[in-house]
């Protein structure tokens, strides 16, 4: 994989913390583990740091559907649809990255009918860069009816009452079926309030599972991303790093193997998973920092399953790149929106007779075309176009903010737009 940073990573105004010092120490042995893959030469996928500002970043990343650039909000489209919005109007409102689920699509239609359509992109019609959840968050979700062992995790299907058993190895052949142009590996991703122990052993398995998804992945116009856990403590977070980096460097020195393909290449970036669980924000930004900033500079790093705005905003300030939720679309089928004045539930009265635009400082279709009171209207009836235009809004709005934040960073400017955005009527979106 071939990486490219054009500049040390500057310290923030008021120099480095305690816990900065911590994280450092504990991740100087993944970084240098991590400098050998930077030599790795993989012209399909590269990652270029086009910029930084303090600790927040402008990445370029290259796939066989395209770049995209961070900082970087991904809708999410589990069962292969983003609801309620076509795949033209997500190019229109500037997605890039478009999430897919593994569990899912493996339920659901089934992988057979997604492999002969020509996989995902053909299947819904999208022809920018996808990327596939391995679907261990759904399926740790099933506490209940999960069982596991070593090697693998069994479960029974939410679809049809069916036991479905996955290994690591499964599940890649799963994804590669499938053919995003970005896998996360299959980890096991813990709730939140859990015992110490329970994580420890979370992990563990999470990084085994990691080397057997990298050493099994052979497809070439795909790369893996693995999956740091660790709840809300920073030394087992750390703990996973290593332990990935160095299960990363395992396989490649292992090389490829030489009948299947299989192996011999890094990560191509990173997932910190784990948070957004059911602890409060102000929880998770505890640890995100340092666990963000002890992955390898070079490539991308992806909190996974976070949408609010601010946590955006805050995370990309942390040195995060790209982000996904369900949050967007899923609240405007509820009637809330996003806005400049904060978070709008369109169900209230006073937006009955309102008849200026949803946000006067939005430029998507819904509040250049749509009224307040239109909108509560179609929400008050039920009527399928609202969520529509909500969700149109709301992406849009997510999508633009990534988009500012990215500008800000290219002008060494992030410490004044977070200010900035901290400090307005927007950041009220709880």
């Amino acid at each position: 994989m071939s990486e490219t940073t054009h500049d040390a990573m500057p310290t923030p105004a008021g120099g480095a913390t305690a816990a900065d010092a911590t994280a450092a120490a504990a991740a100087a042995v993944p970084a240098a583990l991590s400098d050998a893959v930077a030599t790795l030469n993989d012209t399909t996928f590269a990652c270029t740091t086009d910029a930084t500002s303090g600790y927040a970043r402008a990445l370029t990343y290259t796939t066989p559907h395209g770049d995209f650039h961070t900082p970087m909000f991904m809708p999410v489209g589990t069962s292969a649809t983003v609801k309620g919005v076509t795949t033209r109007q997500l190019r229109e409102l500037g997605a890039q990255v478009v999430l897919a689920n593994t569990y899912h699509l493996a339920m659901r239609p089934g992988i057979d009918i997604v492999e002969a359509a020509g996989g995902v992109h053909r299947f819904m019609h999208y022809d920018g860069p996808m990327l596939t959840d391995s679907g261990g968050f759904q399926v740790f979700s099933l506490a209940d009816t999960v069982k596991l062992d070593a090697d693998s995790v069994s479960f029974v299907s939410i679809y049809d009452g069916a036991r479905i058993r996955w290994t690591p190895e499964d599940n890649m052949a799963i994804q590669e079926a499938i053919g995003a142009d970005i896998a996360m590996q299959l980890d096991q991703c813990t709730p939140y309030p859990i015992e110490r122990s329970f994580v420890e052993d979370a992990v563990a398995r999470s990084a085994a599972w990691g080397e057997r998804c990298l050493a099994a992945h052979k497809r070439p116009d795909q790369t893996l991303f693995g999956i740091v856990q660790g709840g809300m403590h920073l030394d087992l977070r750390l703990e996973s790093i290593r332990r990935l980096l160095e299960a990363e460097q395992r396989v490649i020195a292992a090389g490829p193997d030489p009948v299947t393909g299989a192996g011999g290449r890094p990560f191509g970036g990173f997932g910190i998973g784990g948070y957004s669980v059911g602890e409060d924000h102000e929880t998770m930004f505890e640890t995100l920092g340092d666990v963000a900033r002890a992955l390898p500079a070079g490539r991308p790093r992806y909190l996974m399953g976070v949408g609010n705005p601010t946590t955006l905003v805050r995370a990309v300030g942390q040195g995060v790149d790209m982000f996904d939720c369900v949050l967007p679309t899923r609240t405007a089928r509820m009637g809330t929106a996003f806005s400049s004045t904060g978070r709008m539930n369109m169900r209230n009265a006073q937006y009955a007779r309102d008849f200026g635009p949803l946000d006067p400082a939005c430029t998507c279709p819904t509040c250049r075309d749509h009224t307040r009171a239109y909108l509560r209207h179609l929400i008050k009836q039920g009527e399928m176009l609202g969520a529509i235009l909500l969700s149109i809004h709301n992406l849009h709005y997510l999508l633009d903010l990534m988009r500012r934040a990215r500008e800000a960073v290219l002008a060494d400017a992030y410490a004044e737009f977070e200010q900035a955005w901290l400090s307005s009527p927007a950041a009220n979106d709880y």
